[in-house]
């Protein structure tokens, strides 16, 4: 009996090494866990005892790890690995049907692709940052925003918002809140149908109201390690309510984007989103509401975010045409 719980306790041993990653350093060390991915020049090992560690490309000897990896060699040249085992200094072996030993130099990305979903997986980040304007002297400023999405098999929920307000010299300069939430139906890998629907308040600009629901096709041009970019086309029905008490509704079409990019291990994610619409038959011209930015990964979770928003309509009963910067902490999941 004593045997038998030895035996098993060796083999549930060798069970969880082989589960790790290892990767050696050229000043000697070795550290496990799991490759998460190689870009830009550095390697993402996520680890139980440190973290998301990034290492340089150029410090790693060689690595080995049992995962399908694509190992990228330029922007058309790779291969899918069902896995890499450790060589000499500089090199490592490609397991893929016959081994095959490469530079280490000549890899330019590596990550694991990406499985069809069959579990919840849910991301997105929360925002709050300062805001900073051309104003007077005493300002107040919020600026709350958030963005979220979970993908369960063949659908994937989309949620955001936002809360902004200013105060200059005790008069109220902004003041308004949105939502939006859009779902998507996977019809295959890369197209999808969405829809959508959009609520906004507003209690400076002359449109006070508005609510949207839309929906399209749309295509999803890549979703990995590194990043995402889709692009919608959506019909949309839109009411609209003025100060004066003016009321429009009227349908439009619209191209809706969502673009980030993961660079240097993560370390860095450049994003931008936004919709713009062409009203079919209506008092409005064209609406336009976009943003962009940049976030720095401060930990695991917490980052530091800058952004700046255009929001732009154009219409025969008023116009709203707003700029904001903000730079603010966030926290990411």
């Amino acid at each position: 009996m004593l045997s038998r719980t030895l035996l098993c306790t060796v083999l549930a041993s060798c069970s969880l090494s082989a589960v790790a990653d290892t990767v050696w350093l050229k000043n000697g060390d070795r550290l496990t866990g799991t490759i998460k991915l190689y870009d830009g020049g550095r390697l993402l090992l996520s680890t139980d005892y440190g973290g998301e560690i990034s290492l340089k490309w150029d410090k790693i000897a060689t690595l080995e790890t049992d995962q399908n990896l694509l190992v990228k060699y330029d922007e058309e040249k790779g291969e899918h690995s069902k896995g890499i085992k450790a060589a000499e200094q500089g090199k490592v072996t490609l397991v893929n049907g016959s081994p095959r030993t490469v530079d280490m130099a000549s890899i330019e990305q590596m990550m694991p692709p990406k499985p069809v979903l069959e579990d919840w997986v849910w991301t997105g980040n929360v925002d709050f940052s300062l805001d900073h304007k051309q104003a007077e002297n005493d300002v107040e400023d919020y600026d709350i925003d958030f963005k979220t999405n979970a993908r369960h098999g063949r659908w994937r929920h989309n949620l955001q918002g936002e809360y902004n307000r200013e105060k200059k010299n005790d008069q109220v300069s902004t003041n308004n809140y949105s939502a939006q939430y859009a779902l998507d139906r996977f019809l295959d890998e890369h197209w999808f149908w969405q829809g959508q629907a959009q609520y906004k308040r507003d209690w400076i600009e002359d449109l006070a109201k508005k609510r949207t629901v839309g929906t399209g096709p749309g295509y999803q041009f890549w979703d990995n390690e590194l990043g995402a970019f889709s692009l919608a086309a959506l019909v949309n029905r839109n009411d609209y309510e003025f100060v004066d008490d003016e009321k429009d509704h009227f349908y439009s079409s619209s191209v809706k984007w969502d673009y980030n990019r993961y660079l240097l291990a993560k370390q860095f994610e450049l994003f931008t989103n936004g919709e713009i619409s062409k009203p079919l038959e209506s008092n409005v011209d064209y609406e336009l509401e976009s943003e962009a930015g940049v976030r720095y990964k401060l930990t695991s979770w917490a980052s530091l975010s800058l952004k700046a928003e255009w929001d732009k309509l154009s219409g025969h009963d008023g116009d709203v045409n707003e700029r904001r910067y903000t730079l603010g902490l966030g926290v990411g999941w």
